[in-house]
């Protein structure tokens, strides 16, 4: 498939591990009918035109490290390993404001299902669990809400859970929202960023992921790049490099 947005970062016989890019949908979904683009597809492509599996989701605004698997008994395998939190994911995120040096939410959410028509009825409340650490800090001498200058943060976090948005919901349940969020972020500080960078993003990355080989049982790590989009904003974080 010409012009392949997904890009190869690890391949065996049992997992294929790709980049994707903000923007793209995982899979089909009820809220985005219109789509044709996926991630499965093009996935599927650099398969060699073979079926391949998801093991986990990404928002389509996120863009990172995602995991397909090869065959459906890799896929069930590793989707144990997620099931039962052996799992580790880390994402790169901006956020207004100066959060804490590190810390723990533990904030439970309540379900969000995928298709709105469903919204209005009640849906259970789970346990969710985010651990995070503030990288840089910065101030730029620019009024955006109440105060004369405004503060941004980079936060490395690492969800311990899997909730739908869980990353999104957790950084501004502590009053911290991701820059880009358009469902829990700050409008004014979006157009902001949107404006000087020349395009708005979620500012929410998956820069690795480990797991057990589903084959092997050995340990494995998959790092990822950050987009253009992504770290030309960190360069509004003096002396901050990115890994």
């Amino acid at each position: 498939m010409p012009n392949n947005p997904l890009t190869e970062l690890y391949r065996d016989d049992a997992v294929l591990v790709v980049h994707k890019p903000a923007g793209l949908l995982v899979h089909r979904s009820p809220i985005d009918r219109h789509e044709t683009e996926f991630a499965l597809q093009y996935a599927r492509a650099l398969n060699g035109g073979g079926h391949v599996y998801p093991v986990h989701r990404l928002d389509r605004p996120t863009s990172g490290v995602l995991v397909f698997a090869r065959d459906p008994e890799i896929a069930r395998v590793l989707g144990q390993q997620m099931m039962a939190g052996e799992v580790s994911k880390t994402y790169l995120a901006v956020v207004r404001g100066w959060p804490a040096e590190q810390g723990v939410i533990d904030h439970p959410l309540r379900e969000e299902p995928e298709d709105r028509r469903l919204k209005g009825m009640e849906h259970p409340v789970r346990e969710a669990v985010t651990g995070y650490r503030r990288l840089a800090t910065t101030e730029v001498p620019v009024q955006v809400e109440t105060y004369p200058s405004s503060r941004y943060a980079v936060v490395e976090l690492k969800p311990e859970t899997g909730r739908k948005h869980q990353l999104r919901r957790h950084m501004k349940h502590i009053s911290h929202p991701i820059i880009g969020d358009a469902n829990h972020g700050r409008g004014r500080h979006n157009r902001y960023f949107a404006e000087r960078f020349g395009e708005g993003r979620l500012m929410l990355a998956a820069t690795s992921i480990g797991f057990r080989h589903p084959v092997t049982g050995a340990a494995v790590r998959i790092e990822s790049f950050l987009e253009d989009s992504f770290t030309r904003v960190l360069a509004i974080f003096p002396g901050f490099q990115w890994p």
